[in-house]
């Protein structure tokens, strides 16, 4: 019984290695004690794909701010120069 109260996590401790993932890779136990978490947590999992789609927006922003996106790449986002033009 002590080895499944080790894969046990709190929300809150789900929520850090959920946040740590973003930065590094989990060892073992937290990886399998994430899953569990996540099965038997109807909140977490949220807050999982909350995060996601934080990763996902912060990519193409990035990606934006290269030139690479599918913006124009002046910062305005309409493609017809701005109010970032008169300034420049």
């Amino acid at each position: 019984m002590l080895k499944m109260t080790l894969l046990r996590r709190t929300c809150k401790q789900a929520a850090a290695l959920v946040i740590a993932r973003e930065d590094r890779v989990l060892n073992v136990p937290d990886h399998v004690a994430l899953r569990l978490h996540m099965l038997a947590c109807k909140a977490c999992p949220k807050f999982e794909q909350q995060v996601l789609t934080l990763r996902a927006a912060m990519g193409a922003w990035r990606r934006y701010g290269d030139g690479t996106g599918t913006g124009t790449g002046d910062g305005t986002g309409t493609g017809a120069g701005g109010a970032d033009d008169a300034r420049r």
